[in-house]
């Protein structure tokens, strides 16, 4: 029995969401993305919500899959609970996909408007607000999808990441359009016009590639110290003066490559530095004994006047003599991961991490380092482009990005984060050292190029030269100033279909 026209809809919609997925990491077939959306802009008008909907929910099943280990292995959620917790962030993340299918249909029936003009502006406004409502998730903005071609996302230094997208969905429409009407004028107008912003587009990324992007006057050599501590085993009391030798250790071993700075991950201390104890004590002195900077990630707390403590997920960076030079704390906190939003509400709901307690946000706090500044992303706060624009803004010369992957297993994450850090060393033309508990340690260029990393799972010491200071930007100065007018040029159209739908609110002609 041959399946209904609604289910056909569904069907093509849901092999766009998995063309999507399969040009993000890993597989990394990212020349996908430059088609992928057609079949869903084919059929999305005998449903249009549905239809991005289902796209959307599979794009993101397959992205996000690994969600599932986070949850069950590291945060000891029973299966049943995790695949209830992944499918309600499915849902919600689905609809994003709905809405702008569903906007762009109803303007191609109410106002006669292509795809072509109404869904690039769509996609990107809507990308943008799920990047910060309710805190924000911009995991898999599709633009990330292009992280290996190079002339395809320079122009991040002037629109960011959504640039990208927008050129994306501005090729799968133009596509879209000529399969549907192949003898259109209009439809081979729009292929016209997508070429002109092509050429644009790439000749942009052609001219920077051209330039001496990379280059700087001022070079740190660093060490980048990847531990690869297990994660059931590192809260662990007993294992404590273990994990402060392994890293010793692999400090000791970077020094043949005289480093003027060693950088250690995110909570490599499973203690508090600022504690008298011997463990915090031998972290301490170890900046004197190797004659080397060290930064490292650690708790960190401040005792209130009303006894009460506040916790933060901080890095503490010591000078070649053991002198504290600051601390800077993370920003950006993992809801459900280190703190529970609306907690009197959601008291029943535990955090899916092993730490000391609920954190406390910090403030944009660039650490002074010999004459420069280093600015430290911790973690999840490497996504958000706003944090690192702030920090260069700050003045930081480098950005700093101490993580701990291992929460995500042996899967595709890891590699989708590092495609996001890629991203804002181009925004900021600036050079981003990124040190991970385990994968992915790197050094990634002003350009986007990753110039040297690591393998996932290894205790491991990366060492190598990145450049100081960052290279004004568009972007930097400016920011989401592209998703802004994409913003509104969206709420323009919502106007008008309103004011459509309500005739009767606009004064009748003269």
């Amino acid at each position: 029995m041959p399946l209904a026209k609604p289910d056909r809809t569904l069907i093509a919609a849901a092999g766009s969401g998995l063309l999507l997925a399969a040009a993000f990491p890993r597989p990394d077939l990212f020349p996908l993305a430059w088609i992928a959306l057609v079949p869903l802009l084919l059929v999305m008008r005998h449903r249009p919500f549905a239809a991005g909907f289902t796209a959307g929910a599979v794009f993101f099943a397959a992205v996000l899959y690994w969600l599932n280990i986070v949850m069950t292995t590291y945060g000891g959620l029973p299966l049943i609970l995790s695949l209830l917790a992944y499918l309600f962030l499915l849902t919600y993340l689905a609809v994003y996909f709905g809405l702008a299918t569903w906007i762009s249909c109803r303007l191609e029936t109410v106002l006669k408007l292509p795809y072509l003009l109404t869904l690039p502006p769509l996609w990107v406004a809507l990308e943008y607000l799920r990047g910060w409502l309710f805190t924000g998730f911009p995991w898999a903005i599709i633009g990330y999808s292009q992280q290996n071609f190079s002339l395809a996302i320079q122009s991040s230094d002037v629109t960011g990441v959504y640039g990208v997208s927008l050129m994306l969905v501005v090729v799968n429409c133009a596509i879209a359009g000529v399969i549907v009407a192949p003898r259109s004028r209009l439809a081979w107008l729009g292929v016209a016009a997508t070429l002109l912003i092509s050429i644009s587009h790439f000749g942009y990324g052609f001219w920077r590639e051209s330039q001496p992007l990379d280059q700087r006057a001022e070079q740190l050599r660093v060490a980048l110290i990847q531990g690869n501590i297990d994660q059931a085993q590192k809260w662990v009391p007993e294992n404590r003066q273990a994990s402060i030798d392994h890293y010793r250790s692999l400090s000791e071993q970077a020094l043949q490559n005289q480093p003027d700075l060693i950088i250690w991950p995110e909570a490599a201390t499973p203690f508090f530095l600022q504690d008298p104890t011997g463990l915090a004590l031998q972290v301490r002195q170890l900046p004197e004994q190797l004659g080397v900077s060290l930064l490292v990630g650690s708790p960190a707390y401040l005792r209130l006047s009303t006894g009460e403590y506040q916790y933060y997920n901080s890095a503490f960076l010591y000078s070649a003599t053991g002198r504290k030079l600051g601390r800077s704390d993370k920003i950006h906190l993992v809801p459900f991961g280190e703190y529970v939003p609306l907690e009197k509400l959601l008291s029943f709901i535990d955090k899916l991490v092993v730490g000391v307690g609920d954190f406390s946000p910090g403030k944009i706090q660039p650490l002074a380092l010999n004459g420069h500044s280093l600015g430290v992303l911790i973690c999840y706060e490497a996504i958000f482009p706003s944090l690192a624009r702030k920090y260069v803004l700050e003045g930081s010369d480098l950005l700093v990005n101490l993580t701990n992957d291992a929460w995500f297993g042996h899967s595709s994450a890891p590699y989708q984060l590092l495609a996001m850090v890629r991203f804002r060393a181009i925004e900021n033309r600036i050079w981003i050292a990124r040190a991970a508990n385990t994968g992915i340690s790197a050094l990634i260029s002003p350009s986007g190029i990753v110039t040297l990393a690591g393998p996932i799972f290894e205790s491991i010491q990366l060492s190598g030269s990145v450049g100081l200071g960052a290279k004004e930007t568009f972007y930097t100065r400016f920011g989401d100033i592209f998703a802004y007018i994409c913003l509104g040029i969206s709420a323009v159209f919502l106007i008008v279909l309103l004011l459509r739908r309500n005739p009767g609110s606009v004064a009748a002609p003269k």
